[in-house]
């Protein structure tokens, strides 16, 4: 059974968000919830991107900077960044200054305007890996669908999503719930999935 730890009001949650009041209310308002919006699709495996080797809360502090940067993640306008963009980039404090993830961002969103035409939408690709609750949740770190939809994604020329990158998004944009099984929030995702239309 995932840990849990108790909240500023009395409720159980998962452990990891216990570190911060901005992961509590990230995790109560945020992970989990179902996601069928192409801009915030593209956003979080974008970040997840970046938070590779650091820790999510470097990112979720920075989160406003970098949707300034990347022109809020509207893969349309940040596929015709250009090198100027890319220097630009790595002179912004606010972002991680890390030239393959923000190259990888940009190929992305050229990769994404071609997922759309292909799929219809980055939602609908995406919900097609949606994935069963684990036994005991938080105990993986990679899933078959996880691995699946990251060797799909490396085919059709996408970069920096690897199997746990792809199941840190895929938990957070609530392609599985991953709550812990007393936490406070898993019921509310379980109802906000069981009420979410497959797009």
């Amino acid at each position: 059974m995932s840990k849990t730890f108790e909240g500023p009001d009395g409720q159980p949650r998962c452990s990891w968000c216990a570190a911060t009041p901005n992961y509590i209310h990230y995790h109560d308002n945020e992970w989990g919830f179902p996601v069928a919006d192409d801009i915030r699709l593209f956003e979080k495996i974008s970040l997840e991107g970046f938070q590779s080797g650091l820790s999510w809360l470097t990112i979720l502090n920075k989160r406003e900077n970098f949707r300034a940067a990347f022109a809020g993640f509207d893969f349309n306008k940040v596929a015709m960044f250009t090198e100027a963009d890319v220097a630009r980039l790595l002179e912004d404090a606010g972002i991680v200054r890390h030239r393959g993830k923000i190259e990888a961002v940009i190929n992305n969103a050229a990769r994404a305007q071609e997922m759309v035409k292909q799929e219809g939408s980055l939602a609908r690709f995406f919900w097609q890996y949606e994935t069963p609750p684990p036994e005991n949740p938080q105990t993986v770190s990679t899933t078959p669908e996880s691995v699946a939809l990251s060797k799909e994604l490396k085919k059709r020329g996408w970069k920096f999503v690897g199997p746990t990158t792809v199941y840190a998004f895929m938990q957070a944009m609530g392609l599985v719930n991953d709550h812990g099984e007393q936490c406070v929030t898993r019921q509310a995702v379980a109802r906000a999935r069981a009420a979410f239309k497959q797009p």
